[in-house]
This record gives structure tokens, C-alpha cells and sequence, in this order.
């Protein structure tokens, strides 16, 4: 989430997770063949070998004898099977949580509750590689009454200001068995019949607001962040044939840097994201009414994945998602002489 969740300025830095789960059918086997029906061959036999294994699993572990969870395809493949739906359907995922500032030698505050949508389809094509279309929204909350923000009052400089949601669109990624950046076998645990997939991402790379350009906005010139991903799903739906979506509880924890919008580029400080996201079996039911009215009226194209794929260079970010919006105020005069002053800031009718 991802949350997700900042993408990287090299799109392909992000590992490729994902939904796609059981492994003894072949890859060349088409959705359609996979949904039953025609074309099983060989793939029907595979599965049905696995389905008779699992019925005799190990009583120790649990685990069908025929589910080699560390078999790079079958890995990659179930972890695409938590993430998404390996039949090419779309899926919606929500995720809630909290967003904290961590302020070095003061204090910790709560800054808001979040709440995400993330929709993605998968299109196999073929040879062990997926496209993971995905598109993902993240909406700042008051703390208190759970209102989704347009202004914020910044608890650590008592300043009001915009609010930039957290709107990327897309965030695709490519995953492969082989030659991806991050090559499965993901790490992972099977206990019972839970498997959880453990991945974490620490990024450094150029950050695409600079220092020198934008004092205000920007802590340093190297964008540095780390996600932190529990993905866990039933053991028993990812090695069962008949299952191509998979459910799917993911723990997601974040640091950063302070959001642009914040306006705090000369203090020290980061912020700390953790959010709960659950797969929407039922579809957009699964997300609370308020904040899906909310993105139906404001942001509909977060209901839906992506229905053409754009390819990884039009990927976005929050940070250049901000950079547009600070640029584009620029432009409109904000910002004070040289430009480089606040273009967030509003006056808070409070004071």
C-alpha cells in the first residue's frame, strides 16, 4: 500500500508484489483454461494432483506435499494471488491507519488517520510476467472526527495549510519470475494456515524537489524512505486450483520524509504511516461508505484499475505529484519574492 505509499522515481526499484498464488499449473495456462472449462491438459492434471496432495498434507506443517512455496513461479505466483486476481479481474483493497511526526528530542504527534484505496489488475503475458496495472489514493483525516482534510493545522509550527492527498495515478509495475529487481522466492513464513510474506523496501535516490529550489518543501536532496509489508493470506486458498483471488490482510508501515505540503524542509523529523489494508472480496462494499462517496464524487477513477497500460515511466509519486503543484502555484504568484516561500499556507480563520 503502496502505500503504498510512494512509488520510486525508478519505477522498476519496486519489487513486484502481487497476487497470483498456487504453483504446479503451468504458466503458459490462459485465464480461461485456469477458470475451468477448456484447455486443461496437463494443467488439470497438475491440479488435480495438487488438490489430492492437499488433502494429505503434511501433519506436521500443514503444507501439501506438492507446494513448493520457495519454487521461484509458484512464490511469485502466490504472493500475486494474495495481491490481486490471477484471472485478469480487477480488485479494490481499503486500508486505514494512522500517520505520525516524529520530531528528534520533542515530541511524537498524531497527524492524521489515513484511509487508502488501491485497485489493480493483473494481465499475464505470458513467459513468467506479469503487468500489475494499479492505481492508489491515500486521504489525510482529522484525527478526531475522521473528516477528510482540506486544511491541517500543523500541530509542530502552528501554521495552517493545504492538504495534498496521496493521488497516484498509475503506479504499475512489472513482475517477473526472472530478471525483475527483486527476484523471487520472496521471504516468507508458513505457520498453521497462514503464509505471510515479509518485504521490505528502503530507497535512496534523487529527490525530484531539491533543496536548493524548494527550501521550504524539501529536508535534502536524496528522497529516503522505507516501506515495511506483512502480506498474509490462508495458506489453503493459495495452494487451492479453484481459487485465482486469494484474500489477503497486509501490514504496511511507512517512514519518510515530511510531506511537502508541511512545509517543514528546515526541521528535523519524519514521519511514521501504519495501516491495516484488507482485499474488498465483495467489491466496493468492502470500503466504508463515507470515504467511497467521497471518492466517487471527488476522485472516480480510484474506484477502478487501470484499463490501458501507460508503462512505468508515466508512474507517480507523492513527491512528484507535489512538485507539479508547487510549480503550478509558482506560476500563479505564490510563494513571495524569489518564489521560494510558502504556497501552501492559508490563513487560519482561527487566529
Amino acid at each position: 500500500m503502496h502505500h503504498h505509499h510512494n512509488t520510486a522515481e525508478n519505477p522498476a526499484a519496486r519489487p513486484s508484489l502481487l497476487s497470483d498464488t498456487f504453483s504446479p499449473v503451468p504458466a503458459a495456462l490462459s485465464r480461461r483454461g485456469m477458470l475451468g472449462g477448456a484447455g486443461m491438459g496437463a494443467a488439470g492434471i497438475a491440479a488435480t494432483s495438487l488438490m489430492t496432495n492437499a488433502a494429505r498434507a503434511d501433519s506436521h506443517t500443514g503444507v501439501p506435499a506438492a507446494f513448493d512455496s520457495m519454487d521461484p513461479e509458484t512464490n511469485l505466483r502466490t504472493l500475486l494471488k494474495i495481491q490481486a486476481d490471477l484471472s485478469g479481474e480487477e480488485v479494490i483493497s481499503g486500508f486505514g491507519g494512522k500517520a505520525w511526526m516524529w520530531v528528534p528530542g520533542e515530541a511524537n504527534y498524531l497527524a492524521f488517520e489515513t484511509y487508502g484505496i488501491g485497485t489493480t489488475r493483473l494481465d499475464y503475458q505470458g513467459d513468467g510476467v506479469w503487468n500489475f496495472h494499479h492505481r492508489e489514493v491515500l486521504y489525510y483525516m482529522d484525527p478526531k472526527t475522521g473528516e477528510i482534510l482540506d486544511t491541517w493545522t500543523n500541530p509542530v509550527t502552528g501554521r495552517t495549510v493545504e492538504v495534498l492527498h496521496i493521488l497516484n495515478d498509475p503506479v504499475n509495475r512489472i513482475s517477473k519470475v526472472k530478471g525483475g529487481f527483486i527476484e523471487p522466492p520472496f521471504d516468507h513464513v508458513i505457520v498453521g494456515d497462514r503464509i505471510v510474506f515479509q518485504v521490505d523496501v528502503f530507497r535512496t535516490q534523487n529527490n525530484p524537489i531539491s533543496r536548493k529550489e524548494y527550501p521550504l518543501h524539501s529536508q535534502q536532496d536524496i528522497y529516503q524512505s522505507c516501506e515495511l509489508w506483512a502480506i498474509s493470506s490462508s495458506l489453503s486458498d493459495c495452494v487451492n486450483p479453484d481459487v485465482t483471488s486469494a484474500p489477503n490482510h497486509t501490514a504496511w508501515a511507512r517512514n519518510g520524509m515530511w510531506l511537502p505540503f508541511m512545509e517543514m524542509g528546515n526541521r528535523a523529523g519524519h514521519m511514521v504511516y501504519h495501516s491495516q489494508s484488507f482485499k474488498c472480496m465483495n467489491g466496493l462494499d468492502g470500503l466504508p461508505k463515507y470515504v467511497r462517496d467521497y471518492t466517487a464524487k471527488n476522485h472516480p477513477q480510484y474506484l477502478e484499475a487501470p484499463k490501458e497500460w501507460k508503462g512505468l515511466s508515466e508512474n507517480e509519486n507523492t513527491w512528484s505529484y507535489a512538485k507539479k503543484i508547487i510549480d503550478e502555484k509558482r506560476e500563479q504568484g505564490r510563494g513571495g519574492p524569489g518564489g521560494k516561500g510558502s504556497v501552501f499556507g492559508v490563513s487560519d480563520a482561527g487566529m
